[in-house]
This record gives C-alpha cells, structure tokens and sequence, in this order.
C-alpha cells in the first residue's frame, strides 16, 4: 500500500495534480455477487467473491474511463483498492487527463440530484437505494435542500 502512495507522490511530482479524484465503492446486491452465493451463505461470507467482483468491475470501469475515453484522452492513472470497515472494498482512482476539463463539462457528464420520481420513477429509486447514505436518507429536507 505505501508503495501505491509513493507512486502517486512521484506522479504528482512529474505531472501535476490529477485532472480526477474518483472513489469506486463496492455494491454487494449487485447480481453477480447474489446469484454466486450459496444456499443459506450471506453477503458477509463471500469475501473471496467480493474480491473477485469488485476487480471486474473496477476493470472493466477503469477501461470505459481510459480506453473509451468518458472525460477525454487519459495521460496517467493510478488506483489504490481499500477495504473500509464494514467490509466492502472501495477504490480512490487518480486520473491525470491531455486536456483539462472545465466545471462546466464535467456538470455535462456528471449529475449529483435526485431525479423527480413522477418524470422517472426507476431512476429516482436507483438513486435512492444506493446513493443516498447516512442520515441525509432519513430527511426529506435534504433530499430537495
């Protein structure tokens, strides 16, 4: 791990702050992991699973982020994988891009609101079940603040 830490010091070092600092959270209902667990296991047994899901998808996202290209041409990257405390793996992702975005493209590719439930209803459930956290889903005030 400090090896991962040192690498993105030298990066920095040699090319300047990250243009993208993404962190890629583990959702353990996705159907891979449930329809890979056994008669009477639990998500909380299948680390080995996780483990091997997780870097999958983190693959597979991490070539939609480079290859294809989402925010533009990719000069560097660099990922770190952590487990946080409730088990599931997460990683922080640094990306440095040949051309810089603006806020106001990445505002073009990128949404952080909670969609109306009447215009799309199974949008604004996916947002709700898996991106709302904390004490901010106990509050309707939040929601619309």
């Amino acid at each position: 791990m400090h090896e991962y830490g040192q690498d993105a010091i030298t990066y920095v070092r040699h090319g300047g702050k990250p243009s993208l600092f993404i962190t890629y959270t583990f959702n353990p209902n996705c159907k891979e992991m449930t329809q890979n667990l056994t008669n009477g296991q639990s998500k909380t047994d299948g680390h080995d699973f996780f483990a091997r899901i997780f870097r999958q998808k983190l693959i597979k996202f991490m070539n939609a982020l480079v290859k294809g290209q989402v925010f533009g041409s990719v000069k560097h990257w660099l990922y770190s994988i952590e487990w946080q405390k409730r088990e599931l793996p997460h990683s922080h992702i640094l990306i440095w891009l040949t051309n810089t975005l603006r806020p106001n493209q990445i505002d073009d590719i990128i949404s952080a609101e909670i969609s109306n439930p009447s215009t799309d209803k199974n949008l604004y459930d996916i947002v709700i079940k898996n991106m709302v956290h904390g004490h901010a889903a106990l509050s309707i005030v939040c929601h619309h603040a």
